[in-house]
């Protein structure tokens, strides 16, 4: 992994101070947003610049590098006599979110209420819920915001059918509702990503069944890139994902497990779910595939797992046990790190992004402005071992002498 040139290079990891990584490999899949790799290295260098501040690090991102359908880049990081070179590997879903998005408006319409219809009617409503109510909310909330915005714009072309006027009224009444639609639902709909969250939910379906070729074919691409992936030599393997990206790791790191049980074998792997969805498809009863996957990979001893919770953000299910309810009660449990958005950023700018439900939801992987228990860059690219996020605290990285 080559180094940039302004940051000395690792020689051996025994220079390096104890529990210290000197090569690390990371396999990261991003959440549904409309972002390929190149969009991801940029917003990753971003938020490293800002890291490497708020830490006192020096932090080097490399150019995107391609790879298959994916991409990767290299990191380097210094903190005190430590060195750490890191490889980041993106297996973004930026086209699967654009076959989805790219299709006309009714049938992204029609589309969208069929999948809610298929997720209520296998069980997943209820499990929302039953587990994490705010999620059922998050649920219900694009698809119930197009219902009324719909039944409003018809009300608007029959008002003169509803005051009892005569039908020539329309020339005034249609024009009025397509005017209200275009200049009053559209925006309103586009900033709150309404027709976004009916593509993700098209794309959680698709997730729990297995059932459409495009997807397949694109998991199956990414199962071969991986292994390549973790091909190379490190010190330390950390899959990280986002949101619905951890459905879609957890599809990759199961079939890898499927094709070779030992894959991870003398390895140290670390599986980390930050703002994890996994729930949002597992609890579909068409989701048998990706509940066995999920504990396949509990009980693999070199991976550990780690969830990232936060309880202001509404789109995870906060203090679940995603491996006990997917029927794994018996096998090793993910631990759990909670985290507050609220101590990672300035009070200024937290005050502007609170009512963002999906602002807040990006906050993992985005850079921190305050030093508190977990920071994205430092996890995929600093010297502490992934797993010390389980329980990190500010002082872990520049203990005193």
């Amino acid at each position: 992994m080559p180094l940039s040139s302004d940051i000395s290079p690792v020689t051996s990891a025994s220079e390096q101070s104890p529990e210290r990584i000197a090569k690390r490999v990371v396999l990261h899949f991003p959440g549904f947003e409309p972002l390929d790799a190149k969009l991801h290295h940029a917003r990753y260098a971003r938020a490293a610049k800002q890291s490497a501040a708020t830490w006192g690090l020096e932090v080097k991102v490399g150019d995107l590098g391609p790879n298959g359908s994916a991409g990767y880049f290299d990191v380097a990081c210094a903190s005190g006599m430590d060195r750490t070179e890191s490889r980041i590997h993106i297996f973004d879903h930026a086209a699967l979110v654009s076959m989805l998005t790219a299709r006309p408006l009714t049938t992204r319409v029609l589309s969208g209420y069929c999948s809610a219809a298929r997720v209520a009617l296998t069980g997943g409503l209820t499990g929302y819920f039953q587990h994490a109510w705010r999620f059922g909310l998050f649920f219900i909330f694009p698809f119930l915001l197009v219902a009324l915005s719909i039944l409003a714009t018809i009300a608007t072309a029959a008002l003169p059918f509803m005051a009892g006027l005569g039908v020539w009224h329309c020339l005034w009444s249609l024009p009025l509702a397509a005017a209200f639609f275009r200049y009053a639902v559209m925006p309103v709909s586009s900033r709150l990503h309404t027709l976004h969250l009916f593509a993700d939910w098209d794309l959680a379906v698709d997730m729990a069944t297995l059932g459409r070729p495009e997807v397949n074919r694109w998991l199956a691409q990414c199962v071969s890139e991986a292994r390549k992936a973790l091909a190379d030599d490190a010190d330390e393997y950390v899959i990280s994902s986002h949101s619905m990206g951890s459905t879609v790791a957890t599809h990759v790191i199961g079939q890898l497990l499927e094709e070779d049980p030992k894959i991870f074998e003398g390895k140290r792997v670390v599986f980390a779910t930050l703002g994890g969805a996994i729930l949002q498809c597992a609890l579909l009863r068409s989701a048998t595939r990706l509940r066995e996957r999920v504990g396949r990979i509990a009980r693999v001893p070199e991976i550990f797992w780690l969830e990232i919770q936060c309880l202001t953000d509404c789109v995870n299910f906060y203090k679940s046990r995603v491996v006990t309810l997917t029927g794994h009660a018996d096998a090793p449990q993910a631990k759990i790190a909670f985290i507050r958005v609220k101590a990672m950023i300035s009070a200024d700018r937290y005050k502007r992004i609170k009512l963002d439900f999906l602002r807040i939801h990006r906050q993992y992987v985005l850079d921190c402005e305050r030093r508190s228990n977990f920071d994205f860059t430092l996890m995929t690219a600093g010297p502490l071992p992934a797993s010390r996020f389980v329980d990190f605290a500010p002082t872990d990285l520049h203990p005193a002498p």
